[in-house]
């Protein structure tokens, strides 16, 4: 039963919905897995499904990036689905559920990353370890969260990079990020060191860190935002997917969402496949597709170089859009 309210939106909400005449449509695109399914069958295609349901139908080593942003262990309604809060124990056994099905169908060279929060991290990590080599813990800035009076306000999240062995891709040259410099030095003839002096102003091209803190939340006034309750943002995922996979590379994700995984895939030459429950936000996620045939644009990301938060921005001059780094 659809769940999310059609209204009409205000002038400025770009968020993304679809119409019922839309939906329709859009659902005819939708995979259902009654069968074994081939890796060409699966390319660039989304499961309406339950993962369980799903899991042994598909084929064996077609996983080049597998991106996995499961429930986190809380309360959290998706649309007419919910997921209730677990202990520990039963949390960490849920994860290997599904997480020990999923081993078999990635590559020998494929790299895996799990999303969690501080709740479910350490289930996360004791659970993968299991199966994968643990890399590194990405600590991503979600610039948003309650505030609490008895406790500090949670405003990051986790993102566990681990390898299915000790070869594996890591392209650190499609990754770098764009910063102000705050000390301008220079050598010894005056000239620049390390970083370019411009039009916009003196930037440093530098490696990225396990810090992250240039990624905005998906909110009403972007284009790329959904009503999906737990939406990552392109640019998060603009960064895996390049950094941990080549063009023509399969990206899966068993918890797709309103489709960011497949949609960012799209836009930088990847191919794309993943499940999803919930029809609506299937069709969310074939309406995004279709938009990405005709605009790959990802905020925050441009001419190769990841800009830090709100340093590329864009004001109108003269009916024009002018862009401002």
């Amino acid at each position: 039963m659809k769940q999310i309210p059609r209204n009409k939106k205000a002038p400025r909400n770009r968020t993304i919905s679809i119409s019922l005449e839309e939906e329709r449509k859009l659902k005819k695109n939708l995979l259902q897995a009654v069968s074994i399914l081939s890796q060409e069958q699966l390319q660039n295609k989304i499961i309406n499904q339950d993962i369980f349901e799903t899991m042994c139908f598909l084929p064996d080593s077609f996983i080049d990036l597998l991106f996995i942003d499961p429930p986190y262990n809380l309360d959290k309604k998706f649309n007419g689905t919910s997921f209730k809060e677990m202990d520990e124990y039963q949390y960490e056994n849920w994860i290997d559920s599904w997480l020990s099905k999923l081993v078999r169908m990635i590559k020998p060279n494929a790299s895996i990353y799990i999303c969690g929060d501080w709740r479910s991290s350490q289930a996360i990590l004791k659970v993968a370890r299991k199966y994968f080599n643990v890399r590194n813990r990405i600590t991503w800035e979600r610039e948003k969260g309650r505030g609490a009076k008895t406790n500090w306000k949670n405003c990051s999240e986790d993102i566990w990079f681990f390898t299915a062995s000790d070869k594996f891709t890591f392209n650190i040259e499609d990754v770098k990020i764009k910063r102000k410099v705050i000390a301008p030095y220079k050598n010894e003839i005056g000239e620049p060191k390390d970083w370019d002096d411009v039009d916009e102003g003196k930037f440093r091209i530098t490696f990225p860190s396990n810090i992250w803190t240039d990624l905005t939340v998906p909110f009403w006034s972007m284009p790329e935002n959904t009503d999906h309750p737990t939406q990552k943002p392109e640019k998060l995922l603009a960064k895996i997917i390049l950094a941990s996979s080549n063009p023509g590379d399969l990206v899966f994700d068993p918890f797709l969402g309103s489709g960011t995984t497949a949609v960012v895939a799209k836009k930088l030459g990847r191919n794309y496949s993943g499940i999803e429950l919930d029809e609506y936000y299937c069709c969310l996620a074939e309406k995004r597709l279709k938009a990405a045939e005709n605009d790959k644009s990802i905020q925050g990301y441009e001419n190769g170089v990841f800009w830090e938060r709100n340093s590329l921005k864009e004001r109108k001059q003269n009916n024009k859009v002018i862009k401002l780094k």
